[in-house]
């Protein structure tokens, strides 16, 4: 591979914001940032501002491949094609279903890691996530019922070996029988417990926060709201400390209002822009399958499908995080370098995969995203390469 330059009139850098200046790029790794042209080939993104590769660390697919699919090359393609989007590291996201399926979409995930040569150029696999399924039937959304069960640190573990020590974080209802064991049993292993689908009250999340519980499951959906009497799950998500609050950032899961008042409360290095998108983003509007359910894709959004045809409840998005950024910064909630690190270094800190991701930093993964002046995705870099569609 060559040396290269990268000129641009923004750098996100983890100390500060740099203007203008270039970033070099060698054998597929970072060098370092410089105001002064270095003496190698300089590519210009003159008006365009640089960040981390987006690291998206709740998603369960993409261009019709999902982690329920069980396949390592649908896993793959589907990191190919986010790539070409801006996303350059995901955690693929289990479903609730049977404990079985779960070990075996694991293992594929796993598989997928394990194909990979050195000139695959697609998203990295940061860890796998699993949501559920030790969630509550009250805010269960468009999770299976039909596998639903208590936390079991033994089960966790079975799913951990087939995974081959790939999983870094797992959601679970805070009033389930076992769950501030559970925490506590996982943060013990370093992995990170997330609270969703829940309707566990302020005080049950408290436990399960002290037990270890350091993030939450796509805040506000599928989970108890905020009453001035009764703070719920929301609640907790605004005013723990040092915790994380996922937030979808495409307007329709959660209003941009909803989504300042979150900021607000939170702190914006401490919400992480999520999509939560389904196996059927990238594609075009129809009839889809996610986690064994049917689902309708249309208007930007997937809905389950009904017995009689009709839609239902939203089933989750087909956002890019790379569009999420753009939305956060459209909508005036925060400032285009606050949205660039909330869906990079934040994000890879909640997830605890911030010692290899999330930011540009010399000797790491030349992995870069970049953006134009109105944050429409110009570029994006995995490995030193350019692969943006």
């Amino acid at each position: 591979m060559s040396t290269f330059a990268i000129k641009a009139d923004r750098f996100v850098l983890p100390g500060a914001t740099m203007q203008g200046g270039y970033l070099t790029i060698e054998d597929g790794v970072f060098g370092a940032w410089s105001a002064e042209e270095p003496d190698c080939e300089v590519r210009d993104y003159t008006g365009c501002i640089v960040g981390p590769g987006l690291v998206d660390t709740h998603i369960h697919g993409f261009y019709n491949h999902a982690t329920t699919d069980r396949e390592a090359e649908g896993i793959n393609l589907s990191s190919i094609e986010l790539a070409r989007r801006g996303t350059t590291c995901w955690l693929p996201t289990t479903f609730t279903e049977s404990v079985e399926q779960i070990a075996d979409s694991c293992a594929a995930i796993a598989a997928a890691d394990e194909a990979r040569d050195a000139d695959f150029v697609g998203a990295h696999i940061g860890g796998i996530y699993l949501e559920g399924p030790f969630f509550t039937m009250k805010h269960v959304g468009a999770q299976n019922p039909v596998y639903l069960i208590e936390p079991d640190v033994d089960v966790f573990s079975a799913w951990q070996e087939r995974a081959g020590g790939r999983i870094v974080k797992s959601a679970l209802a805070a009033e389930r029988d076992g769950a501030a064991a559970y925490c506590a049993a996982l943060d013990a292993m370093g992995v990170v417990t997330s609270i969703g689908h829940s309707d566990a009250t302020y005080d049950e999340v408290l436990a399960a926060v002290n037990a270890g519980a350091s993030c939450f499951v796509h805040t506000y959906n599928g989970q108890r709201g905020l009453h001035h009497r009764d703070p719920g799950v929301v609640g907790a998500a605004m005013t723990t400390n040092g915790t994380y609050a996922e937030i979808i950032c495409d307007g329709r899961h959660v209003t941009p209002a909803a989504i300042r008042a979150l900021v607000t409360a939170k702190g914006w290095d401490h919400t992480v822009l999520i999509t939560d998108c389904l196996g059927c983003g990238g594609m075009p509007e129809g009839d889809y399958m996610s986690g064994g359910l049917p689902v309708v894709m249309k208007d930007g959004l997937c809905y389950l499908r009904n017995e009689d045809g009709t839609t239902g409840s939203i089933a989750g998005s087909v956002l890019t995080l790379a569009e999420g950024v753009k939305n956060m910064v459209d909508w005036q909630i925060v400032t285009a370098e606050q949205a660039i690190r909330m869906a990079t270094e934040v994000a890879a800190r909640s997830a605890r995969i911030d010692d290899k991701v999330g930011f540009i930093k010399p000797r790491r993964n030349a992995d870069l995203t970049i953006f134009n002046g109105d944050m429409t995705l110009n570029d994006t870099y995995v490995n030193g390469v350019s692969v943006t569609a």
